[in-house]
């Protein structure tokens, strides 16, 4: 049986005795090492005593170096510069580690990270209001991470130094999806956050933004997803088709809720949800590459005309659209941005085409850097 001794090193306030490194030891008898405990003074058979030495020996080491060093700044938040109308959210769901949602912030023209949001269970996106001080954030918890009670609340965050400041909480039934606009929206005078539920009943939480508190539910039976047309009114999409009109109070009660005819063909070409807004318009595509355009009225919302993203001849060679979030529209220009690719039915990400949002006209092809799930575009 062998033991490793450390080299004695000169008095000071370091710790290298205690922990030196693997060099300056050498091996020894276990007789030897007994001489040399007694040549230190120390009990020779007395191993608990040994021990207790070393331990004080370490402790005093430990709290000399402590000592020495300076204390590391804790909380310190640096706040953010001036924001960019070409600042993105990217919202990440965090697939493989669904209790660990994340917000990112990204300056788009420099790629740079600015800032993060954690986001918890299941995150489906951050919501911006238009005055762009504060981020609300719709979010689920458990009481032992992955497991126990569930609590969904909305987290209100400052959107300069990117820390909550409120929360408000909310029926555990938000619905676990994929990051889409339609799960969480502002109406148009951001007064009233509504939040997409499936129990698997459908329905809606409304937030009020100005007394920060949950004023009720609203039932959508039968619909999905929710889409603002006005300060007061928001259309959900129905299953047969059809779509669910909502309008509120003031106080963020139902009241009006209509169906319109059914125009989707949800047998042989629906839409998707992936809707993008311009103006007063929503535009949607079909899984065969028709653009649905749904223009919100003051009595409503009515489906314009359709067009084709796509020629006779490319449907022939199987384009279609595809993605997590496969359409963008340019408010300014009126471009329409998609995502493309040839590959069928099934397939998704590939290329992006960009369309003039008005007269349907195809303008060009964008060859992205390798898949591509999303497309957004700023100002």
């Amino acid at each position: 049986m062998t033991v490793r001794l450390p080299r004695k090193s000169p008095a000071g306030p370091g710790c290298s005795s205690i922990s030196p490194a693997p060099s300056a030891s050498r091996s020894v008898s276990t007789s030897e090492h007994r001489a040399v405990r007694r040549r230190d003074g120390i009990q020779p058979r007395g191993r608990p005593g040994a021990c207790a030495a070393l331990a004080l020996a370490a402790s005093v080491c430990g709290g000399t170096a402590w000592a020495q060093l300076p204390p590391d700044p804790a909380g310190t938040i640096e706040p953010l510069p001036s924001a960019s109308p070409h600042w993105v959210w990217v919202n990440d769901v965090a697939f493989f580690a669904f209790p660990d949602g994340r917000a990112f912030l990204v300056d788009g023209d420099s790629g740079k990270m600015l800032g993060m949001l954690s986001t918890g269970y299941s995150f489906t996106g951050v919501v911006a209001p238009k005055a762009r001080g504060l981020i609300y954030s719709p979010e689920s918890y458990f009481s032992r991470g992955s497991r126990g009670t569930r609590t969904d609340v909305v987290t209100i965050y400052d959107a300069t130094r990117l820390v909550p400041v409120a929360e408000i909480e909310i029926p555990p039934k938000r619905a676990s999806v994929m990051p889409m606009p339609g799960a969480q929206a502002l109406t148009d005078d951001d007064r009233f956050l509504l939040i997409y539920n499936y129990t698997p009943a459908q329905s809606l939480t409304v937030v009020d933004t100005r007394s920060r508190k949950f004023v009720g539910e609203i039932e959508i039976a039968g619909c999905a997803l929710v889409y603002p047309t006005g300060p007061r009114t928001f259309f959900s999409i129905c299953g047969d088709g059809a779509l669910l009109v909502t309008t509120l109070t003031d106080e963020g009660k139902v009241a009006r809720s209509a169906r319109t005819a059914a125009f989707i063909d949800v047998l042989n070409d629906p839409l998707t949800e992936k809707g993008v807004r311009r103006g007063d318009t929503w535009l949607f595509a079909s899984f065969e590459g028709v653009l649905h355009p749904l223009r919100s009225t003051p009595t409503g919302v009515e489906a314009a005309p359709t067009w084709p993203l796509f020629t006779p001849q490319e449907l022939t060679q199987h384009w279609r659209t595809g993605g997590l979030q496969h359409l963008a529209v340019h408010g300014g220009s009126g471009r329409l941005f998609a995502i493309v690719h040839q590959g069928g039915p099934e397939t998704h990400k590939d290329l992006g085409n960009i369309y003039d949002a008005t007269s349907g006209k195809y303008l060009r092809s964008v060859d992205p850097l390798g898949l591509t799930p999303t497309v957004l575009v700023t100002p």
